[in-house]
């Protein structure tokens, strides 16, 4: 287990090169993507903690509302300025971007973000974006998640594995591996999971907290998601849709719409599985999932999206019916020139 654990020289150079950025007396700012995940939130409580340990107090200002389902990981120590975020972000000196590297992610934080003369870094998993937010980088697509990333800050600067810092980045490994079921779940991945348990963490009241404890809107919007389903056995296609609206209808989130898109997944003979959620006003937000070979991000790359191999997502302007129709028809394409 000791060998999994030791940090990668790469990764460790870049630590060093990062932590001479951190120094007492600056303003930290902390963001990540909009509609931030597990990996996000978790990533940020946790950097935010091993900050604290050298003096340094770091602002999380989010580009939009701090998810409810991760609420129990902030505390007194940690402070969430997502609502005055652009204020947080132009008084930073330093501004540490985690799960993102590319500056469009952040939405409407991206402009003052690239606008500000402070030092940024970004702490990433995903493959490079042609966007980019700096230079000064830890960036690695073998991780399993952002948490990781931060797992190894912690050890290469010798700070200490509390509690507290070790749930949040368990919250941050649990969500991005899918429970530990998705195929970014290495070895390494276990090892730090295992130091995470023993730091303090208990498994299950994380499996209640994160999977186990859904508004009930949830499941009938599942129940309606459902009846969607559509499948294109001859190019392994499956897909669903929530109208515009359906959210709201049934009282959700957007955070709580998170994992639906598993389902046609599910579906055996799936290549890529596609969740359409009509935003309203001409925009839908389209999630791909690779079911094996597929490398979805370079399928929505061609959307202006972008992600992982095995999950993706784009913002695609137009109808639902014309959104859906349009990538499914350039999915059959896709599918057929890999012949996979």
């Amino acid at each position: 287990m000791a060998d999994l654990l030791a940090v990668p020289d790469d990764r460790k150079s870049a630590i060093e090169r990062i932590a001479n950025e951190f120094r007492t007396g600056r303003s930290v700012a902390i963001s990540t993507h909009i509609n931030s995940d597990g990996d996000g939130c978790g990533s940020e409580v946790a950097l935010a903690r091993l900050l604290a340990q050298l003096g340094i107090e770091a602002r999380i200002a989010n580009p939009t509302p701090w998810p409810a389902m991760f609420e129990f990981l902030l505390g007194d120590d940690v402070r969430n300025f997502s609502d005055d975020a652009e204020k947080t972000i132009r008084k930073a000196d330093l501004i540490v971007v985690l799960d993102i590297s590319d500056l469009r992610r952040l939405g409407p934080l991206g402009p003052v973000v690239r606008e500000s003369g402070a030092t940024k870094i970004v702490i990433d998993h995903h493959i490079p974006s042609d966007v980019a937010i700096t230079d000064l980088a830890l960036c690695d697509t073998a991780a399993c998640a952002t948490g990781e990333l931060i797992y190894d800050v912690a050890a290469v600067l010798e700070l200490e594995l509390t509690a507290p810092v070790a749930e949040a980045l368990y919250v941050a490994l649990l969500t991005d591996t899918g429970g530990f079921r998705f195929s970014n779940t290495s070895a390494r991945c276990h090892a730090i999971a295992g130091a995470l348990l023993a730091a303090g963490v208990d498994p299950e009241a994380m499996y209640r907290r994160i999977y186990a404890s859904v508004p009930v809107g949830r499941l009938h919007l599942l129940r309606d998601a459902l009846a969607t389903l559509e499948v294109d056995p001859e190019y392994g296609i499956s897909w669903i849709s929530v109208e515009a609206g359906a959210a709201e209808t049934h009282g959700l989130k957007s955070e709580d719409l998170d994992g639906i898109a598993e389902h046609p997944r599910s579906v055996s003979g799936t290549k890529m599985a596609i969740f359409f959620r009509d935003l309203g006003h001409g925009k839908v937000k389209v999630s791909f999932r690779s079911a094996g070979a597929v490398d979805v991000n370079a399928f929505a790359k061609e959307f202006g999206g972008g992600g992982h191999a095995k999950a993706s997502g784009a913002l695609i302007a137009g109808s639902l019916e014309e959104v859906r129709h349009d990538v499914v028809a350039a999915a059959r394409v896709f599918l057929n020139a890999g012949k996979i």
